[in-house]
């Protein structure tokens, strides 16, 4: 998940004089229903995931598959983020990294500090007794060697995407002095990821054959080093949206045939994660599988033609909106509805546990953004505007 902090909203393009060729849509945004929607699905589909997992589960288990959401947040994340920083650079020729780092601290920091305070002052919260070092959410490191069964362990994808930002500005500077160097290290990422997880998963055999779902989750699923297919999709087509128009055209017209090989991609993705032996093969390709059709996904997000991308859907700007707080807090509501839940004699997969836990997570989640995240936002936008 910030996709899930970076995952904000855009403004429609602006009409420029063809030398400038510069899209202001990522320095200056307003609402994007595209964008909106998608943002919704990924908190909805994470949040279902979470509670499935935690009992609250839904036919035929479906819920199993919402750890999708996260590749979502994370493409959405590389868009958006990646293409606010290809505008300075395009607009300006460098990039401002003090505002770059106040406005993603003062987005990021408020609400996340609140909640992990909450979670090392009050352990009667937690979803879990054990819970990572102190010292490993405030690097944001949290997601290196992570073992799961710990509490707020569903920050590590916050922490991915902390350590990306904090390199991609450096990254993205040295890389506008070179068009062969921006298009070779995208690849030599997704490229690497694949030699990298193909190693990794030989070097940790399961019990019974396969590889060993601790060790994949250990050494494949949590570590920076193998999760940045997505993040790095995201920015590349950020940087196709203001370096190569044309291909910017090309890629959003042909959006509404996109779709159905985008679900298809994922559908490969997850189909491959059902055996019950885990592969080298779902190892290496799972993920990158998912993160090209969230891509694809968000290629039709943004695109003008299908309807989607210009209807709004009532409630997704809401949901897009208090997405983070949501991801941050839900776990701690999980554990508070699942003790009601006992102590009240309320099954688990009955519609009305379903019901209340949904109910409350969003609520926290809203109030938190409201209480925390909102005025927060407000002061970047007046002190790193």
């Amino acid at each position: 998940m910030s996709a899930l902090p970076g995952a904000e909203v855009q403004e429609n393009k602006t009409a420029l004089p063809a030398a400038a060729e510069i899209d202001p849509r990522f320095e200056h945004r307003s609402r994007q229903p595209g964008l909106d929607l998608l943002r919704a699905v990924a908190i909805v589909v994470v949040v279902l995931y979470h509670t499935g997992i935690f009992g609250f589960a839904l036919p035929c288990e479906i819920h199993r598959f919402g750890w999708v959401g996260v590749d979502l947040f994370f493409v959405l994340s590389g868009y958006l983020i990646g293409g606010q920083l290809i505008a300075q650079l395009r607009r300006r020729g460098r990039i401002r990294f003090g505002r770059f780092y106040a406005r993603r601290g003062l987005r990021i920091l408020p609400a996340y500090l609140v909640v992990l305070a909450i979670y090392f002052s009050l352990p009667v919260l937690r979803e879990f007794p054990s819970i990572s070092p102190l010292w490993k959410f405030l690097f944001s490191v949290q997601n290196i060697g992570l073992r799961g069964g710990t509490a707020f362990s569903h920050a590590w994808s916050l922490a991915i995407e902390d350590q990306f930002y904090l390199l991609l500005p450096i990254t993205l500077l040295a890389l506008s002095r070179s068009r062969r160097a921006a298009l070779i290290v995208p690849c030599l990422i997704f490229g690497g990821g694949l030699l990298l997880r193909a190693y990794l998963a030989h070097q940790l055999p399961g019990d019974t054959g396969g590889v060993s779902p601790r060790g994949y989750q250990l050494w494949i699923y949590y570590p920076t080093w193998t999760r940045l297919d997505p993040l790095v999709f995201g920015v590349s087509l950020a940087a196709i949206e203001s370096y190569r128009p044309r291909w910017w055209s090309a890629l959003t017209g042909c959006a509404p045939w996109l779709w159905a090989p985008a679900f298809g991609l994922i559908f490969i993705a997850l189909y491959m994660g059902e055996s019950d032996l885990l592969t080298i093969r779902t190892c290496v390709l799972q993920l990158p599988l998912v993160g090209l059709g969230m891509a694809a996904l968000l290629i039709c997000g943004v695109s003008p033609r299908p309807p989607l991308s210009r209807v709004e859907i009532p409630g997704a700007a809401f949901l897009a909106s208090v997405a983070y707080s949501v991801y941050l807090s839900h776990k701690l509501v999980i554990h508070a509805i699942l003790q009601l839940c006992d102590r009240y004699s309320i099954s688990l997969t009955s519609v009305w546990a379903f019901v209340i836990v949904e109910a409350a997570i969003y609520i926290v989640g809203a109030a938190l953004f409201f209480a925390v995240e909102r005025p927060f936002l407000q002061l970047r936008n007046r002190v790193a505007a």
